[in-house]
């Protein structure tokens, strides 16, 4: 389990609904300068995409705004989209007083386990070009760049930013992916 703080933290990962979309919204827009609306998260849901929120027991540093009614904190949380063969990552954030202690990491290896576990073949995802940290996440865990997709993401009035593409191949063996 990734370190927090100096604290153990007991943790679990939750389903997201509908009655958690304000507080998952709350860490969007603290996490991103151009976040998700409320409506691509109300979509995910109706959608089915598999959507989960990692949750943590509340520590005495925690701030009381960032506790849950249940007492636990929203560390961060994931949407997919599953299809033939694969799965594509559409969101993982980690909120921004948790971020840099490996919840994404832990996350991103929930997916992946998931993600063989439905036999998905591929695991896709987009991520901005200048997110430099969350591309070494990715290349670490063994994503490989396979694209470029021009202009994909907003960066600000009238700008836009290029998305780079990133592969994982769930079905050849770790080492082979991480060497490559």
């Amino acid at each position: 389990m990734p370190a927090d703080r100096g604290s153990e933290r007991h943790i679990a990962f939750a389903p997201m609904t509908a009655a958690d979309l304000d507080a998952v919204r709350a860490v969007e827009v603290a996490a991103y300068a151009h976040p998700w609306s409320q409506k691509h998260f109300q979509d995910s849901l109706l959608a089915g995409y598999p959507s989960v929120m990692l949750l943590g027991e509340t520590l005495p540093n925690d701030p009381p705004q960032a506790v849950r009614a249940d007492g636990r904190v929203l560390l961060g949380y994931l949407v997919a989209m599953p299809g033939v063969d694969e799965v594509h990552l559409l969101n993982i954030t980690v909120a921004p007083a948790h971020q840099r202690r490996g919840w994404a990491r832990f996350m991103l290896d929930a997916l992946v386990l998931w993600s063989r576990g439905q036999r998905a073949q591929w695991l896709w995802l987009e991520v901005r070009q200048s997110n430099t940290a969350a591309r070494r996440l990715y290349e670490g865990c063994g994503f490989s760049q396979v694209g470029l997709r021009k202009g994909y993401y907003p960066a600000g009035h009238l700008h836009r930013e290029d998305a780079v593409v990133m592969s994982l191949n769930l079905v050849a063996p770790r080492s082979a992916q991480v060497a490559a």
